[in-house]
C-alpha cells in the first residue's frame, strides 16, 4: 500500500526570499533563530536570504559540513539565551538538517540518539517540536521538503531521524540564492539531487506519484547540471537545479538505496568527506549491481532512467558510463583513492552501510560482500 504525504507549503521562484517574514508569521514564529554556517554568511547569502526582516533576527553560523550533535547543542544553547520560538535554516542540507536537530534537542529529552529512526525512537518524536523554515541555498540535498535529518551523533555514528512534525512549515526556493554558489559544490549539490532522483525511482516500494516526481526532477537535473556548474549565472539552468533538488526529496520518502547507505557510513567515519561527492562516486557501481534486481526494479526501471537522462543506451552500462562521464566533466572524484579513502575503513564502512536505514529500501539487497564489492569498483 503507498503512502503518500506532501505536506509543506513550497514557494519557487526567483525572488521567493521576499516572502521569508510572512511565512514565520504564519508559522507562528515571532522570534526565529536564524540556522547557517559561516561561509553563507561570508558570501553575503544570509544578507540577502533575511533582507526583508527588520530588524534581522539572531543568527547560529557554526553548522558543521556534516551536522553533530554538539553542533546542535550549542545552537540550543543560543536559542534558549535569545528566547527564540522557531528556527529559520538558511543554507545547504547540512544548516537544514541542524535546525531539525535543535528542533528535536529543544523539546525533547537527551540524548539525541534516543530519536533515531534506526533506535526505534523517531516515531516517539512529539508534535511539539520547534517549527522550521527551511531556505535552501544549494541546490541538492533537498531537505527543505523532507522529513527527516542526517546527524552525526556524539558516538561518532551517522544517523538518520524521520518524522512527518519534522517536516518544515514552508520552504523557500529562490535559485537567486545559488547563484554565486561555487562551481564544485554546485557539481556535488547537484549530484546529490540527481542521486535522490535514481534511488528513490529504483527503490521497490510501490509509490507511482513518487516515481513521476523523480523521474521529472532526473530529467531537469540531468539537462541542467553541466550548465549550472560552468556558468552559475545561467537562470534556468539554476533554476532547473533547484526543482530536481525539490522533486528528488518528494519522491525519496519512498526510500534511497546502497548508494546512501555506503555514503552515510563512510560520511560518519570522516566528516570532512561531502555527502553529495560520495554518492556521486558511489552511483555507477550501485547501478550495475542493481541492473541484477527483479525486473519490477531492474534492467527495466533503469531503462527509464536511461530514457530520462536522454541515453542513447538503455542498459544498465550506459547509465552507469554515463554517470562516471559526467562526474569527470564536472571535474568530481574519479573515484575513492581520489578522495584520500584508506581501505582499511572498508570493513568499517560495510558494517555501518547494513546497519543503516537505507539498506533495506535499495532493489537489491546488498550483503557483506556485495558492499565489499562496491566499495572495490569505486575505488
Amino acid at each position: 500500500m503507498a503512502q503518500i504525504l506532501y505536506l509543506t507549503r513550497i514557494e519557487l521562484a526567483f525572488g521567493a526570499r521576499s516572502l521569508l517574514p510572512a511565512e514565520c508569521e504564519r508559522a507562528g514564529m515571532r522570534r526565529p533563530l536564524i540556522v547557517t554556517d559561516a561561509g553563507v554568511r561570508a558570501a553575503g547569502v544570509l544578507d540577502m536570504a533575511l533582507g526583508a526582516f527588520t530588524p534581522a533576527p539572531p543568527v547560529f553560523d557554526r553548522t558543521p559540513p556534516n551536522p553533530t550533535e554538539a553542533a546542535v547543542r550549542q545552537a540550543v544553547e543560543q536559542l534558549r539565551e535569545q528566547g527564540c520560538d522557531g528556527l529559520v535554516a538558511v543554507g545547504g542540507g547540512s544548516a537544514i538538517d541542524l535546525a531539525k536537530g535543535v528542533a528535536i534537542a529543544a523539546t525533547h529529552a537527551p540524548p539525541l540518539k534516543r530519536w533515531a529512526t534506526i533506535e526505534g525512537g523517531a516515531g516517539d518524536i512529539g508534535s511539539q517540536v520547534l517549527p522550521i523554515i527551511a531556505v535552501p541555498t544549494t541546490a541538492g540535498t533537498g531537505s527543505e521538503v523532507a522529513r527527516g535529518a542526517i546527524l552525526i551523533v556524539d558516538d561518532g555514528r551517522k544517523l538518520g531521524f524521520h518524522n512527518w512534525v519534522l517536516l518544515p512549515k514552508a520552504a523557500i526556493c529562490d535559485p537567486e540564492l545559488t547563484l554565486a554558489l561555487p562551481a564544485h559544490l554546485t557539481a556535488a549539490t547537484g549530484m546529490d539531487a540527481i542521486a535522490h532522483c535514481i534511488e528513490t525511482f529504483l527503490a521497490p516500494a510501490f509509490n507511482p506519484a513518487a516515481d513521476g516526481i523523480a523521474l521529472e526532477g532526473l530529467r531537469r537535473g540531468w539537462a541542467a547540471i553541466e550548465r549550472a556548474t560552468r556558468d552559475g549565472q545561467d537562470r534556468d539552468a539554476r533554476l532547473d537545479m533547484m526543482c530536481a533538488s525539490v522533486h528528488g526529496a518528494l519522491a525519496f520518502q519512498k526510500g534511497l538505496g546502497a548508494v546512501h547507505s555506503l555514503s552515510h557510513a563512510l560520511g560518519g567515519l570522516n566528516p570532512k568527506l561531502h555527502h553529495g561527492t560520495l554518492n556521486a562516486v558511489f552511483l555507477p557501481a550501485v547501478i550495475r549491481f542493481n541492473a541484477q534486481a527483479p525486473s519490477v526494479a531492474g534492467e527495466q526501471r533503469i531503462a527509464r532512467l536511461a530514457q530520462a537522462m536522454g541515453l542513447a543506451g538503455s542498459g544498465a552500462h550506459a547509465v552507469a558510463d554515463a554517470l562516471q562521464s559526467m562526474n569527470h566533466r564536472l571535474g568530481l572524484p574519479s573515484g575513492l583513492a581520489a578522495m584520500g579513502v584508506d581501505p582499511a575503513l572498508n570493513e568499517r564502512i560495510v558494517e555501518l552501510a547494513l546497519l543503516d536505514h537505507c539498506h533495506k529500501t535499495n532493489p537489491r539487497i546488498a550483503s557483506a560482500d556485495d558492499y565489499h564489492a562496491l566499495l572495490a569498483a569505486s575505488r
